[in-house]
């Protein structure tokens, strides 16, 4: 019933409509696609320490539920966040407010020149995860994304993107700074709610590896109300 694929638009339309049209908060959505997500990482086997790379958006809040459910079972979890915690807002801010509190080790990274310490925390890391940058973005990539892609894809352990790999455009499955063509290139990628438009894009799994679709609870009565 869902659609098989989604565009940018079109993933943005669906949490619109699952939070103003059905009465879902968008924070029980980000706690289901967190949640997925671990189970999908325990799948898979852990067996060492998880560092979660995070931005100040609605990924970056995913990436806090997910060190929430990975500590509660247990897992050695490091939070790395790329922005002022002071700049986060809704879903996300709620979320870092409840790791924060819960002692989780947060790293936040300030300063413009930190290649050394995130070098240093990476090499430790059995899984990466990549919770910086989401489907809404495009265009030229800002400062210190491109050096954290890059600090990302020179690190041993295995990496799974959330949704999509930071660096991707959504729609196109290529880099979306063709200045810097930087992009995440992730063994495993849990996408929500269906596969993005990009993905049918043959080059794309280079940086996508093996994708799954994670479901966060939206209803899909919801996608037969557009049908008919």
């Amino acid at each position: 019933m869902i659609p098989r694929v989604m565009s940018r638009d079109e993933v943005r339309d669906v949490d619109r409509r699952a939070i103003e049209e059905f009465g879902l908060p968008g924070i029980v959505l980000m706690e289901n696609a967190g949640r997925g997500c671990v189970d999908w990482l325990e799948e898979l086997g852990i067996s060492g320490r998880v560092v979660i790379c995070t931005g100040r958006g609605n990924n970056g809040g995913d990436g806090f539920v997910i060190a929430r459910h990975l500590e509660n079972r247990g897992h050695d979890v490091g939070v790395l966040l790329f922005a002022d915690p002071e700049k986060l807002s809704g879903d996300a801010l709620i979320n870092y407010q409840v790791i924060n509190r819960a002692k989780t080790p947060i790293l936040i990274f300030r300063q413009s020149s930190f290649r050394a310490e995130l070098n240093e925390e990476l090499a430790t890391a059995d899984w990466i995860i990549d919770a910086l940058l989401g489907t809404g973005t495009h265009g030229q990539l800002r400062t210190p994304f491109p050096e954290i892609i890059q600090a990302i894809n020179l690190a041993p352990g295995k990496t799974m993107a959330i949704d999509l790999p930071s660096g991707q455009d959504c729609d196109t499955g290529l880099p979306v700074d063709r200045n810097n063509p930087v992009v995440v290139r992730a063994d495993f990628t849990a996408t929500f709610v269906a596969r993005k438009l990009g993905f049918e894009n043959s080059a794309s799994s280079a940086f996508t590896g093996e994708v799954r679709v994670i479901d966060i609870g939206v209803p899909h009565s919801m996608f037969l109300a557009e049908d008919d």
